[in-house]
């Protein structure tokens, strides 16, 4: 009997392994063959603006899927695609393309957390990163903080939102935690990117000083509960 539990255990850690290759694999050609057009385009707001237009919804549906990509990748900042969003969609439109997709990409980093565990989130992200986030536990982790990491500018979101899905918050939980608070930032970057179009510097500059000292707090509020 526990040659064949032992075995069936081995079974399942190699299914799961396989299908955590199949993902980040199809994740590497989706990425190779349809986004790194539109990631080029970033850096030049009215060239993005221009290909998404030439290819109607299918030019929203790629941006979105860079916006998901960009929230596993993690190690590139989200910042600019919230821009170029405003810059390309105005900023009722980039707003929803943009926490939508990222509600979408955090979500299924949630998923692939809690079902493949430290092993899934070492493909990402250092020891020495994952150990530094001492604010989340494992066990016990109030909603309401979860809320507000997620909430203020500066804290490591992408990195959380790994981290997320090793303790015992719920998926209902995270789906509205995920949304609502990311939803501030993301409105702010699109308010600056939609400036930025309609040539309204005065405004883009006013919107970013604001926004980088809201930073500048929730990082030092941030460091503070983390105890860094």
């Amino acid at each position: 009997m526990k040659h064949n539990a032992d075995h069936t255990t081995l079974r399942k850690r190699i299914l799961g392994i396989l299908i955590l290759l199949a993902v980040l694999g199809l994740m590497a050609l989706i990425s190779w063959k349809m986004a790194a057009p539109v990631l080029r385009l970033t850096k030049d707001p009215h060239s993005l603006r221009a290909y998404i237009d030439s290819r109607g919804p299918a030019g929203v549906l790629l941006f979105m899927l860079l916006v998901i990509l960009q929230v596993f990748a993690a190690v590139v900042p989200g910042g600019p695609f919230q821009i170029a969003a405003g810059y390309a969609f105005g900023i009722i439109k980039g707003t929803l393309i943009c926490t939508a997709a990222t509600a979408i990409g955090s979500i299924l980093v949630f998923l692939l957390s809690r079902k493949f565990g430290m092993r899934f989130i070492r493909l990402f992200f250092s020891e020495e990163k994952i150990k530094s986030v001492k604010i989340l536990k494992t066990e016990g982790t109030e909603t309401l903080l979860i809320f507000l990491l997620f909430l203020i500018p500066g804290s490591p979101k992408d990195l959380l939102s790994y981290l997320v899905g090793l303790t015992d918050l719920p998926l209902r939980k995270w789906i509205p935690i995920v949304t609502i608070g990311r939803f501030p930032s993301i409105l702010f970057s699109a308010m600056s990117g939609s400036a930025l179009q309609s040539q309204r510097y005065v405004v883009f500059a006013v919107i970013m000083c604001l926004f980088g000292a809201l930073t500048i707090a929730g990082t030092l509020w941030y460091r503070r509960r983390s105890g860094q």
